[in-house]
């Protein structure tokens, strides 16, 4: 059973969905050629950052939640126009699945990307973290800036 968008985004997975999940396993395992063809269709989702975006009169500013992601296991990288940011989250280890009551964090690999809504300058953009806020700081390209050119003479 395909997730909805919720449960992707929060990575919140129902009693209901495991079952599936090991009916889905049996079938493939019964049939393989169907299995590469059903894996093809449908790759394991990715978890989806939820983002906050908002401007100042000179920078765009990206704000994420990324509590117990390592910085080895989080990269951004820029154009002028979009920013993608790629992580993974890794489930503490030692926890049967069946010892869990409530199981609602997203554990596993996430990655956004944003669409910028004005070109940004990419060697300026500042990236820092701090209690497991990630914020991002993208100047704006001051399209006003005028700059005097000295002519060389050959």
């Amino acid at each position: 059973m395909k997730r909805s968008f919720f449960e992707r985004l929060t990575g919140t997975i129902s009693l209901k969905d495991r079952s599936s999940d090991f009916e889905e396993e049996v079938t493939i395992e019964q049939s393989p050629q169907g299995a590469f063809n059903q894996w093809e269709a449908e790759a394991i989702p990715e978890g989806e950052l939820a983002v906050d975006v908002y401007q100042t009169n000179d920078s765009i500013i990206i704000q994420a939640m990324v509590a117990g992601v390592a910085s080895e296991d989080l990269s951004v990288s820029v154009t002028r126009e979009m920013i993608t940011i790629k992580g993974k989250r890794e489930a503490p280890k030692g926890i049967s699945p069946e010892n869990y009551f409530y199981q609602e964090l997203y554990w596993g690999a996430f990655s956004r990307v944003i669409l910028l809504p004005s070109e940004v300058e990419t060697e300026e953009v500042e990236a820092t973290e701090k209690h497991g806020l990630l914020t991002i700081k993208l100047p704006k390209i001051d399209k006003g800036r005028k700059q005097t050119i000295k002519i060389k003479s050959l």
